[in-house]
């Protein structure tokens, strides 16, 4: 006997009770955490349209009886899909994953409520500390281009944490132009407490 289920086996209450959580879960997830902190409304509304999609679609394959790996499956499948937009950052992608397995975790687990908001809940946690402001605020990446070559990687740190007010952690070569005289350097730094203070008032006076 497989883990298929037959058809109407499951009460009508245990979907309604599942999509009203997911919705607010979804809720929370693109409006309070992504939202009010990225502010794009486009993802916004691709993120609920995804989340609801699939929990549609998983409702439909457990009450008809498909198994449980197709629906995962289908998580694979939505999962390789890529965000076509240069300006998708990877936190934005993890929303946009966040969202799918909200979808999927309340269709799957609509017959065990305690654990259905269980994952629920640890979901939006992850998402509201892993992703909140004063997580690591100063930490930095950035692509710089210099108007100089540098032979010498100490010589490149010391260079571009003179430019970026910080300590640099981690730095790769994207480009060398000896034709321009120019390099270009995908920087991970740590900005300064002077910095961060410096940079704070300028934007209180601009208020």
């Amino acid at each position: 006997m497989t883990g298929s289920r037959p058809p109407g086996s499951i009460e009508g209450m245990n979907i309604w009770f599942a999509l009203a959580v997911d919705l607010v879960a979804v809720a929370l997830l693109g409006h309070f955490l992504y939202f009010r902190r990225h502010g794009r409304r486009d993802l916004l509304f691709a993120y609920v349209a995804l989340n609801v999609g699939v929990f549609a679609a998983m409702a439909v394959m457990v009450t008809a009886g498909v198994e449980l790996a197709v629906g995962f499956g289908l998580f694979g499948v939505l999962s390789i899909i890529r965000l076509r937009s240069d300006s998708v950052t990877q936190t934005e992608v993890a929303y946009y994953f966040t969202a799918i397995a909200l979808g999927l975790v309340n269709s799957a687990a609509r017959d065990t409520p305690v654990l259905l908001v269980g994952l629920n809940v640890v979901l939006l946690a992850v998402a509201f500390v892993a992703d909140h402001p004063r997580l690591m605020a100063r930490t930095r990446r950035q692509t710089v281009t210099l108007d100089v070559v540098h032979r010498n990687p100490e010589m490149l740190r010391a260079d571009l944490e003179t430019r970026l007010g910080g300590r640099v952690s981690a730095m790769t070569v994207l480009e060398v132009d000896y034709v321009r005289d120019l390099m270009v350097v995908d920087v991970r730094f740590r900005e300064s407490a002077e910095a961060v203070r410096t940079a704070h008032g300028t934007a209180g006076v601009g208020r």
